[in-house]
Parts: C-alpha cells; sequence; structure tokens
C-alpha cells in the first residue's frame, strides 16, 4: 500500500484540484446572485464541489499511475531526477500497475457519474451526456500521456492537453456544473489556472530534459531546448498573472479580489531563481513552489471574488 501511495504522488493533488476551486467559486457566486437560498461564499459546503473534488483526484491518480507504468515500461525513468518511479524501481510489477488503473478508473467513473446526476438531475440529459464524453476524455488523456506507441507525452503535446484539462475543463466544467450556462469571461481565469499548470510540467521537463532526451522523450522542452524553455516558462507565469487581473478588472466590486496577487509573490522569486539556474537538477525542488502557489492562487482568487 506504501508503494501505490508514492505511486499517486500526493503532492500533485493540490495542482489538480485548483481549477475545481476556481470554477466552483465562481460558479457559485452566479447561483447566490439568482438565488436568494444560497449562503455567500459558502461554495466548498456544495455536494458539487465535493465530488468535482474527488472526481479529479481520480483523474489525477490514473495518470500518476499510468505516468510510472507508461515510463517504467519504456525505460525513461531508469536514470531520471527527483522522487523515485515505483514500475522502474520494480516496487510494483507492470501487471500491478495496470491492475490500479482498472481499479482507478472504475472508482473514478462512478463518483463522475454521482456528480453528473447530482448537477444536472433526469431533466438535462443532453449535459449528462455531454459530461460523460469529457470524463471518458479524460481517462483517455491521463492514460495516453506515456502508455502507448502513440504517447502524446513522448512528442510533445503534453503541455497542451495539462492546458486544456487542467485549466479550460477544470475551471469552465465546474462552472458550468452550477450554472449551466457559460460566461466567456471565465475563460480568463481558466487561462491562468492552466498556464500556471503547463509552468509545472515544463519544469518538470527542464529538471528531466536530459535524461528525457536519451529516451526518446521528445517534451516541448526537448525540442526547443533550455534556454527557450526558460523564456516559455516566465511566459507561463507573467500571463497567467495578466489574465487573471483582467478578469478582476471586468468584474470588479471589491479591493479584496486583488488578494490572488500574494500568489505571485513566491513566484517571483521562483522566475529569478531559474533564471540565474544552471543545474537542471536543482529545479526539483521548485516544482513543489510553483504547485502550492497555484493552489493558494486558486484559494485567494476564488475567496476573493465571493466573500
Amino acid at each position: 500500500m506504501k508503494n501505490y501511495i508514492k505511486a499517486a504522488r500526493l503532492r500533485t493533488l493540490p495542482l489538480s484540484v485548483s481549477g475545481i476551486i476556481v470554477g466552483s467559486a465562481l460558479g457559485y457566486e452566479f447561483a447566490y446572485l439568482n438565488n436568494p437560498n444560497c449562503i455567500k461564499g459558502y461554495f466548498w459546503l456544495t455536494p458539487i464541489f465535493w465530488l468535482a473534488i474527488l472526481t479529479t483526484i481520480g483523474f489525477q491518480v490514473l495518470s500518476n499511475f499510468a505516468n510510472d507504468y507508461g515510463d517504467g515500461v519504456k525505460g525513461t525513468d531508469a536514470e531520471r531526477e527527483g522522487e523515485q518511479r515505483m514500475v522502474a524501481s520494480g516496487a510494483i510489477s507492470p501487471k500491478q500497475m495496470k491492475t490500479a488503473m482498472i481499479v482507478t478508473t472504475i472508482l473514478t467513473l462512478i463518483v463522475a457519474l454521482l456528480l453528473i446526476y447530482v448537477s444536472f438531475g433526469k431533466d438535462n440529459f443532453l449535459y449528462s451526456l455531454l459530461f460523460f464524453g469529457l470524463g471518458i476524455a479524460s481517462i483517455a488523456a491521463a492514460i495516453k500521456y506515456t502508455v502507448g506507441k502513440s504517447a502524446y507525452g513522448y512528442s510533445g503535446f503534453g503541455d497542451v492537453f495539462v492546458f486544456i484539462f487542467f485549466g479550460l475543463l477544470a475551471v469552465v466544467g465546474t462552472y458550468f456544473l452550477y450554472t449551466k450556462r457559460l460566461n466567456f469571461t471565465i475563460f480568463l481565469p481558466a487561462f491562468s489556472v492552466g498556464l500556471l499548470s503547463t509552468a509545472v510540467l515544463n519544469l518538470n521537463n527542464m529538471r528531466d530534459r536530459k535524461n528525457d532526451a536519451k529516451a526518446g522523450k521528445n517534451t516541448l522542452v526537448v525540442k526547443i531546448g533550455s534556454e527557450f524553455a526558460k523564456y516559455y516558462h516566465y511566459y507561463l507565469i507573467i500571463a497567467s498573472f495578466l489574465f487573471a487581473m483582467l478578469y478582476v478588472v471586468i468584474h470588479f466590486h471589491s479591493p479584496q479580489q486583488f488578494l490572488f496577487v500574494l500568489a505571485y509573490i513566491p513566484l517571483i522569486k521562483h522566475i529569478i531563481f531559474v533564471s540565474k539556474n544552471k543545474n537542471e537538477a536543482l529545479l526539483d525542488g521548485e516544482l513543489k513552489k510553483v504547485a502550492l502557489s497555484t493552489f493558494l492562487f486558486s484559494i485567494l482568487f476564488g475567496l476573493g471574488n465571493v466573500l
């Protein structure tokens, strides 16, 4: 059990739920404005919030299991930097990891179906069908990142999928679960969460650049090189700030909406560290800083806009 917990990589879970927090906060704010029975600001007391959190955690754990399995059987993790992987080390066999992936998929689908039912009930069949399809797509994306001959993580498309699923789908999708409609400005904070999540992946790929290149894992960092990867990294973080700021300016109603700025203080220090760093292995310690800053951003941005 200890090995499976390690393979689940619990430190990645706060990042995975960041989009759910932002989408829930803004979606619940809309619900509050249109339903006087809602308690202002208390989006974390809703069943949609917790079911969405559990569903996303399931997708993330599945992705981590699949990543451990895919890189393990391909030999990519044989000389990797950072924490040890379970399949590559032999602590969990490929067959056992496959079983863990199947069990995780089934459990996550059950929670996802419950989330869809709670949100849409029996009267919105098309919406239910759409979100079930998005759930299947999320499972496929989680597995195909490193598993199979056409794994998109090995051809440089990991950044695109992280941006879509961690940012757009997490924020906009959760918002829709509450509101049953789209407000196009909701895409602005979705861009912010997606860009910060992509920055975490980029940092991970910067750390593993040499090993990935040897193993034939052509991440975007391998393709553009370490120097351009740094500039790309700066863009991801700065652009995320600008999109969040634009949303607040459009929907401004109180100074507390700017609370999210505090989350960028450690990110500024992080950018300075990356700009000066010459040893890619040292970037491992920065992963937690960016991931937790994204989680902090989601909490401050969500609370700042609803309280």
